[in-house]
C-alpha cells in the first residue's frame, strides 16, 4: 500500500500526491468558511485547479471567483490565498515548481489562525 503524507490544517487538509525535487503536487480540501493564510514564497510557485467548488482568490490583492475546471497560475513572490464561501468542501490541485518545497517557505501576511 503507498503511503499519501497528509496534514490536517486548521481550515481543512492536504494530501501530498508526488514529491520530486523540482515539483510537489498536493490535493487540498478547504472546509466551508475556511481560508489560507494571505502568504507568498521564496523558493516556489504554484498553479492551482479547482476541482470541486468555488475558490475565492486572491492574488496580489485582486479577488476573483474561479470554478471547477479553472486553474490559476501563481507567481514566485506573488502573494495569495484561497477562500471557500460555499456550503460544500472546495477542492483543488496545487502544483508547485521551484527549487524548495518546505512548509517553512511559507511567508505567512495575514493568517486567521494566528500562524504569523
Amino acid at each position: 500500500m503507498i503511503s499519501i503524507e497528509s496534514e490536517e490544517r486548521p481550515w481543512g487538509r492536504f494530501f501530498v500526491l508526488h514529491d520530486e525535487p523540482k515539483y510537489k503536487l498536493k490535493r487540498i480540501e478547504v472546509d466551508p468558511g475556511g481560508r489560507l493564510s494571505y502568504q507568498y514564497h521564496h523558493k516556489r510557485s504554484e498553479a492551482w485547479t479547482i476541482v470541486e467548488g468555488v475558490g475565492t482568490i486572491t492574488l496580489d490583492d485582486e479577488v476573483r471567483d474561479y470554478y471547477s475546471g479553472q486553474t490559476i497560475l501563481i507567481p514566485l513572490g506573488a502573494k495569495h490565498r484561497i477562500e471557500n464561501k460555499g456550503v460544500k468542501k472546495l477542492i483543488f490541485i496545487e502544483v508547485q515548481t521551484g527549487s524548495y518545497f518546505g512548509e517553512d517557505d511559507i511567508i505567512r501576511i495575514e493568517d486567521d489562525y494566528n500562524r504569523l
